[in-house]
């Protein structure tokens, strides 16, 4: 359950001491497959830290053969400085490859840089480069969980998954409990395949999935600067899927990490599917889902366990979709509070008790949907964002 159960990867987490709790800080994963295809997407945030500037530029090459990953510091609003650290890291992180399998011969253009952590404070780079050395002595196939350790910042636990083709596999790892908003990505989160397939492939394969999945997360509504989802190819398994077969695997992979991502939020005590149905297009279902999402009178109320649809129609309003006020039908956890615009069953009937929440949202202006997944707003969350910087 993996980055290193498809073929042809190996993976390490190590602690570089980036993290004053000593523990794990730096991941690799390598690629040691015959192919070294990648696919990328990243925050749309213009405020981008230097290790996604760095990495577009190398996923635009086409070839990928490791990507080292630190958190303890997310080398954001660094300046020229934060830039050069980036670049520094994948040149040693090559040359340590190189020097320990000469076969591999990696070159710096040819390694991912991800960060995450603190914005605003430059990486030491007198802990992170050794790191980056040790990481490379422990690389190997059971690498996948440390791996996944070592990216955490406040999530509470790894987050990994696999989805399996006839005769390939995808695999991935994710991390990301706060900052979680779309616009490519939500988090860092590498994915590998040992299935044949090229850039232009990955990539339409990736923006497919990452689409329906990680950009239909929205737990706070705030907007990293470090988001980045990669996609990398080993060919090992020597299998071509069809796009058709490869984009499954990989939105499912997607799915199961997105869901971990919202299920693990920063404060959470609900977990939210907001469902649109009857929208006259698919932009109009995801801009309502989105509003309700963000909406903190509905986060709040879901916290107290109200099924406020009030404020859940009055979110609704707020948005440029097509429908009609006095046609609009809601449905909290299975009871339709709403018809028409107007109340409709009785509320106490809402069982909201559990963590598990459903808002249904029916226009009746289309046969468009969507799903947006969101949590509720808790003294958790605001305590664990104000208490201390993260």
């Amino acid at each position: 359950m993996s980055v290193t159960t498809p073929r042809g990867f190996r993976a390490a987490g190590v602690a570089a001491g980036l993290k004053a709790s000593g523990a794990g800080d730096v991941a690799l994963v390598v690629n040691d497959g015959p192919d070294a295809g990648v696919a990328g997407v990243f925050t749309a945030n213009r405020v981008k830290a230097a290790p996604v500037l760095w990495t577009q530029q190398v996923v635009r090459g086409g070839v990928v053969r490791a990507v080292v990953l630190n958190s303890g510091g997310a080398n954001a609003c660094t300046g020229p400085a934060g830039f050069q650290d980036t670049h520094a890291t994948a040149e040693h992180t090559a040359a340590a490859l190189t020097a320990s399998s000469p076969r591999l011969m990696v070159g710096a253009g040819e390694v991912a840089v991800c960060s995450t952590g603190l914005i605003g404070e430059r990486l030491p780079m007198q802990k992170l480069l050794p790191g980056v050395r040790g990481a490379v002595r422990g690389l190997s196939r059971e690498g996948g969980r440390p791996a996944a350790e070592a990216i955490m910042t406040t999530d509470t636990r790894p987050k990994t998954t696999v989805a399996r083709g006839s005769g390939w596999t995808v695999g991935g790892m994710a991390k990301g409990a706060g900052m979680l908003a779309p616009a490519m990505a939500t988090m860092l989160c590498v994915l590998t395949t040992d299935a044949v397939a090229g850039p232009e492939t990955l990539d339409a394969a990736l923006r497919a999935a990452t689409r329906v999945t990680f950009d239909r997360v929205d737990s706070d509504a705030c907007m990293s600067t470090n988001d980045t989802v990669l996609l990398l190819a080993s060919g090992a398994a020597g299998i071509e899927p069809t796009a058709a077969e490869l984009t499954a695997a990989v939105t499912a992979a997607c799915h199961d990490l997105a869901q971990q991502l919202i299920a693990d939020a920063e404060g959470a005590t609900k977990q939210i599917a907001i469902e649109v149905a009857g929208a006259a297009d698919e932009d109009d279902a995801v801009e309502v889902g989105r509003s309700v999402a963000r909406n903190n009178l509905v986060k709040t109320a879901l916290f107290g366990n109200d099924p406020n649809w009030g404020r859940i129609l009055a979110a609704v309003g707020t948005t440029a979709a097509a429908f009609e006020p006095d046609g609009v039908d809601v449905a909290v956890n299975g009871i339709w509070v709403c018809r028409g615009g107007a109340a409709a069953e009785d509320r106490a009937k809402v069982d909201l008790t559990g963590r598990d929440v459903t808002i249904r949202i029916d226009l009746h202006a289309g046969d468009a949907e969507a799903t947006i997944w969101t949590t509720d707003l808790s003294h958790a969350y605001v305590h664990e964002n104000s208490a201390y910087s993260s």
